[in-house]
């Protein structure tokens, strides 16, 4: 069988080296349910202590079946995302919230 695809993630903080692969699927399910949340949080932002709920609230029961830990993920996702500039943190906002980069 063969080796199912893969996404690298990448984190934006300094003084951490390589890199996370996460099976795209789960990326692609995750990162949709990142986009999801924060875009209804709106321009205020979402605090980031609510993704990890707010990811499990738009995955479907099979989807979360599969993932394993929607917290790690979670956050593997977010981090490659903001190295992507598709999201961003809120300058000096803490805690930290997240808006659409």
């Amino acid at each position: 069988m063969p080796e199912e695809p893969k996404t690298v993630c990448r984190t934006p903080a300094t003084g951490r080296s390589g890199t996370t692969n996460i099976p795209t699927r789960k990326y692609d399910a995750v990162r949709a349910a990142v986009l999801s949340a924060i875009k209804v949080a709106g321009v205020q932002g979402l605090p980031f202590k609510n993704l990890p709920d707010e990811v499990k609230a738009r995955l479907s029961g099979d989807q979360l079946a599969r993932l394993g830990s929607v917290g790690w993920h979670t956050t593997s996702v977010k981090l490659n995302m903001e190295v992507e500039g598709e999201i961003k943190r809120l300058p000096k906002v803490t805690p930290q919230r997240l808006i659409i980069g």
